[in-house]
């Protein structure tokens, strides 16, 4: 396998890199945060309202700290399906899935999108990650399987449900996608790869672009009426509403599909047939039910339950929040965790302890607002 080694770092100047659009985040007058080795913008006017814009209209967002991988070479999809939860020799072309990077204790290790595209298998891992996915990678597939780590391209995502009439106008055809489903492109005489899909609960794409390309096009983007930039904050708080985790907050290699409630990142086959890491561990939690479970919380009152806050059910310590703030579109604060199974049935009353005060909460049914993805075959 062919992969450029990780760049030496000077562990004590620990200087965060900077993304292709840097400069056009700080001319747009972003706040800039360190985050996953990068200065990336935080928000631009304010989270509650580029939360808001984008619920509403479109959403554009650099997640091109992200790790792009291309990879290819001899029987590819059954080597890649052998370290990964999601099936991929059945992929079709254009066709995209969500699958999870797995350990040998069926620990998540990385959560990913696998696409098939026409020169080979197209894979997005989380920034923060990439490196070590990398390394594994490298370790777990054989030696004539080509990695493309494709660090000379960007990654933007346009979110919300005008998504699609802004983002037609700069690309023309990309309305014939669906939910999950990807393809080539061309703007202007360069080459894109696009998808649809996202991570905020609304119709939306994500766009691979070569970087040196990219503020032009952000430019043609944001030239949309429909469209504005919009920073990390609101694209927490947006996944959050839409009942997604986070890697590094509500998953890890301490926690597994079954308790994390992804198992629909495994198809009927894999769940059936196994062939991935961890099978024995996942399929005994399948079979007898885990010790805990990721569950949505409902706040009482306006005080936000932040990720680490305990939670507890009368003085039995039960459970930890992973993830939590407050949601513009509910209009109320709302957080994710886990708790022990007993008490992950919808309409349970727990308690958190915020700053030593007990916070009332209700587990509720994720997602927190309705998803509204562009699926094929969904009633129009």
């Amino acid at each position: 396998m062919s992969e450029p080694e990780k760049p030496e770092v000077d562990a004590a100047a620990d200087v965060p890199s900077t993304l292709p659009l840097d400069a056009w985040h700080r001319a747009c007058g972003a706040r800039m945060v360190d985050f996953a080795g990068y200065h990336m913008p935080i928000q631009y006017e304010g989270i509650m309202a580029e939360h808001l814009w984008t619920r509403a209209h479109a959403g554009l967002f650099d997640v091109s700290h992200m790790g792009q991988l291309m990879i290819s070479g001899p029987n590819v999809d059954a080597a890649l399906e052998k370290i990964i939860s999601t099936d991929v020799t059945t992929l079709a072309e254009g066709r995209q899935r969500y699958g999870l990077l797995l350990n040998d204790e069926g620990g998540i290790l990385d959560d990913l999108m696998v696409a098939r595209a026409p020169m080979g298998l197209y894979m997005v891992v989380n920034g923060a990650m990439k490196w070590d996915d990398v390394a594994h990678l490298r370790e777990y597939l054989p030696d004539d399987i080509v990695i493309n780590h494709m660090e000379d391209r960007a990654l933007i995502a346009l979110q919300g449900p005008e998504a699609v009439t802004a983002l037609k106008r700069v690309v023309p055809g990309v309305d014939k996608l669906f939910f999950m489903e990807a393809g080539p492109f061309l703007w202007d005489l360069e080459p894109l790869w696009i998808s649809r899909s996202g991570y905020t609960g609304e119709d939306g794409f994500e766009i691979s672009i070569p970087a040196e390309h990219v503020t032009a096009f952000v430019d043609a983007l944001c030239a949309q009426p429909e469209v504005k930039p919009i920073g990390l904050g609101a694209r927490d708080s947006l996944r959050l509403e839409a009942g997604l985790p986070l890697y590094g907050h509500d998953l890890g290699p301490d926690t597994d599909p079954v308790s994390a409630d992804l198992m629909f990142g495994f198809s009927k086959r894999r769940r059936t047939e196994g062939g991935f890491p961890g099978e024995a561990a996942i399929f005994a939690r399948l079979a007898h039910g885990p010790d805990r479970k990721r569950v949505g919380l409902l706040v009482d009152g306006r005080m936000p339950v932040r990720e680490g806050a305990v939670i507890y059910a009368g003085d039995a310590e039960i459970g930890r929040v992973t993830s939590g703030g407050f949601a513009p579109s509910v209009n109320a604060p709302i957080a994710m965790g886990y708790v022990s199974a007993r008490y992950s049935a919808h309409g349970t009353a727990l308690e958190a302890d915020v700053r030593g005060k007990r916070v009332p909460l209700t587990v509720t049914p994720m997602p927190f607002i309705p998803n509204n993805y562009h699926r094929r075959g969904a009633a129009k």
